[in-house]
């Protein structure tokens, strides 16, 4: 293999961290994993130590060079993917961090947000930045660390620069470029580290005016968050730095950096308006391709000034964010952000103690043959699209004395297509596909742990009335961080390259009635209203 011809990338997740090296032809030359470990000071708070997020990516990627068997002389880039809206605090001489990052799935500002709501700016935010208000995004997160930590003038500290925000990119970028000393992150002073974010980690703070890409003074003005304190927003496809020598043994560029879920995107050679992926991890994410403009987003005047009807009209519970920039180019994404799906099966076993491998459910679900009525709703940390209740928690209804542990696990499995299903027909909708094609052909993309469950992904396809296709590739994440840094690197030149490089692994045909999917969305439908929070009997 000619030098320099490999992508190391590293994917940083919200239980693992991850590193995978992959060829000139998109394939997996070798992998390593290292589990994450989770915080959980208080009911709903959830946090990560930033100095093992930094550490673990480190140690994966070493590894992950020697089981490609690749020296580090074949590297001609880095990629970086990341758990998104994770919120980290760190000193900018010695990167050393103020606190435990606080992760994407923690509601401890959910009061925030409230408060937010109640003053009447929700409208407002959605339309500058696509996303709706809730404890999800990074910009209450920050709020809250500068409210509450015991730093002595932290706020003024922020203003002035002395301390910095980031998502996880952010903070991967500011320690790979520090490099280390004594086999350890460096804290010795330094004052020439980058501070840089991509354009979509940077759309999931809430601070980011999708319109433009930059940080929204108004925006900044309503969290109190200093822009001094904020990353460069810079396009997924570009040189942002530099790994330090002390890391690799040599420099290596960094030239792709997106969100785990814009890099899946990517990844899943989603290059067409209206391409849809899923990746079932800890959650369900679905993206849709929405073409370059922000006509979806804006309305049919363009002008984002918007009604409170014609907002309600537009978001329908779904998210607007960037699904990549390369170079000037932009695509738009509609998103759907589903919080609990393969967290279900993990509570099955790990905390009702019913399920003892999480393989074994697609059997169990299979010979049970139907749900018997009982429906799972998952709302351990409440729901996400298009509901964004925040204060919802799970139900199981339906339960008879015939009931067995049985039912529960195929409604844990069912709850995760029945999720996704309310989010396809939401984006069908809004991207006006329904009317052009026909329904069974237009496939979805899928990858994640959960895809490796035969029922689920059969049952999923069954639910949609369209094929369901498995990227040969499990970890599209990483490969779609492979292929921004490959596309900057110039290993790849255009998306028609990635996309002939698309695999796929194993195809789902829809197999059921029109009137057995009514039925099944009737039962899941009356859970769903019995479990949301304005639910009055």
């Amino acid at each position: 293999m000619p030098s320099k011809s490999v992508i190391l990338t590293i994917d940083q997740g919200t239980t693992s961290t991850r590193a995978i090296v992959f060829d000139e032809t998109a394939e997996p030359l070798g992998s390593a994993q290292k589990e994450l470990t989770q915080i959980f000071p208080r009911s709903g708070w959830v946090e990560h130590d930033p100095v093992e997020i930094a550490e673990s990516a480190i140690g994966v990627a070493r590894q992950a060079l020697q089981t490609a068997n690749a020296s580090v002389d074949d590297v001609a880039a880095v990629g970086i993917a990341n758990q998104r809206e994770t919120t980290v605090v760190w000193e900018s001489s010695t990167g050393r961090p103020l606190s435990n990052a606080i992760v994407w799935q923690d509601h401890r500002t959910a009061e925030i947000c409230n408060e937010i709501s109640d003053a009447g700016l929700a409208d407002d935010i959605w339309s500058r930045t696509g996303l709706i208000v809730d404890p999800y995004f990074s910009a209450t997160k920050m709020r809250w660390m500068l409210d509450h930590l015991p730093i002595p003038n932290l706020q003024g500290r922020a203003e002035n620069g002395d301390v910095r925000f980031g998502t996880v990119d952010t903070w991967l970028i500011d320690q790979l470029s520090r490099g280390e000393r004594s086999g350890r992150i460096s804290d010795a002073p330094r004052y020439d580290v980058p501070h840089l974010t991509d354009v979509t980690n940077a759309s999931r703070t809430m601070l980011l005016n999708i319109h433009d890409l930059t940080w929204d003074p108004d925006l900044l003005r309503i969290f109190g968050i200093p822009e001094a304190a904020l990353p460069t927003p810079m396009p997924s496809a570009g040189t942002f730095t530099t790994v330090h020598a002390s890391i690799f043994g040599r420099e290596i560029p960094v030239t792709g950096v997106a969100g785990d879920q814009h890099a899946a995107l990517y990844g899943q050679a989603c290059f067409t308006r209206g391409d849809m992926k899923c990746t079932y991890g800890t959650g369900a994410f679905l993206l849709a391709n929405a073409g370059a403009n922000v006509d979806l987003f804006t309305g049919a005047s363009g002008s984002g000034e918007m009604s409170t009807a014609d907002l309600d009209e537009a978001n329908a519970g779904l998210l607007f964010t960037l699904g990549w920039q390369s170079g000037g180019a932009k695509t738009y994404a509609l998103e759907a952000s589903i919080f609990n799906t393969g967290s279900t099966t993990q509570w099955l076993r790990d905390g009702l103690g019913i399920l003892s491998n999480a393989a074994d459910s697609s059997d169990v679900a299979v010979m049970l043959g139907d749900n018997a009525g009982v429906y799972l709703v998952p709302a351990f940390s409440g729901l996400g699209s298009p509901h964004w209740d925040p204060h919802a928690r799970a139900s199981i209804t339906g339960i008879s004395r015939g009931t067995t542990r049985d039912h529960i696990i195929r409604a844990a499995l069912e709850s995760t297509a029945f999720q996704v299903k309310e989010v396809v027909d939401i984006m069908d909708s809004r991207l006006r596909v329904s009317r052009r094609g026909n329904r069974r052909e237009r496939v979805i993309r899928v990858d994640g742990g959960q895809t490796r469950n035969p029922f689920l992904m059969q049952f999923q396809a069954d639910l949609l009335d369209r094929p369901i296709e498995v990227s040969a590739v499990d970890e599209t994440t990483a490969l779609g961080a492979a292929f921004l840094a490959g596309r900057a690197a110039g290993v790849w030149r255009t998306e028609r390259e990635l996309a002939d490089l698309w695999r796929c692994a194993h195809r789902y045909e829809p197999d059921m009635s029109q009137s057995e999917r009514i039925r099944l969305m009737a039962g899941w439908n009356e859970a769903l209203r019995r479990t949301k929070t304005n639910f009055r009997g």
